[in-house]
């Protein structure tokens, strides 16, 4: 019997001072059940970083939502479409291959990948040289401390509040919080 994926909800308050943007998103994120704790937080990070895209590429008439993730490769960890159908922007986290890349520029105006796991710059050592021809890319690092720590932020019912300001992402549940600056690769 196949196991199913764990649902979480986040209340996420996002204050973009860098992009003037300011929403609250009510999420709901499928945990797979392959999918760590921290990798999951980090998709929710991703969005909080490129939530911005919704008002500056679609003026508010798009939609911003989580992939299925590790339960189908070929859909983004998560995307902004507009409200034509196009993908607009495609996030991918992790270290993912070439190919699923190349396909992804193909699909979206832009693609951006969070790495953040340990071995993140030996995967990006042997695959930089590949996609440096891709200019829909742009390949983050999420410091690995910063991504373990996201991890304990992590509860199946959350209060979050997000606010970015120059580059650096603050999170919280109004206990805890912590500060992620991440590292632009390309």
């Amino acid at each position: 019997m196949a196991l199913k994926s764990t649902i979480f909800k986040a209340n996420l308050s996002i204050a973009d001072i860098d992009h003037n943007y300011y929403a609250d998103h009510a999420l709901t994120l499928a945990r797979h059940p392959s999918e760590t704790d921290e990798r999951m937080m980090v998709r929710l990070a991703a969005l909080a970083l490129q939530a911005h895209q919704l008002q500056d590429v679609c003026q508010g008439d798009g939609v911003l939502a989580f992939g299925a993730g590790l339960s189908d490769p070929d859909d983004p960890d998560v995307s902004l479409t507009d409200f034509t159908g196009r993908k607009r922007v495609w996030i991918e986290v992790g270290q993912p291959e070439e190919k699923p890349l190349l396909k992804a520029c193909q699909k979206a105006d832009a693609v951006r990948v969070y790495c953040f796991h340990h071995a993140a710059e030996v995967w990006w050592k042997g695959i930089a040289g590949k996609l440096s021809r891709l200019d829909k890319l742009e390949v983050w690092r999420v410091p690995t401390d910063s991504a373990q720590s996201l991890a304990r932020l992590a509860q199946r019912s959350m209060q979050l509040q997000a606010t970015v300001q120059e580059g650096v992402l603050m999170i919280g549940d109004g206990q805890q919080s912590l500060d992620i600056e991440c590292q632009r690769w390309m």
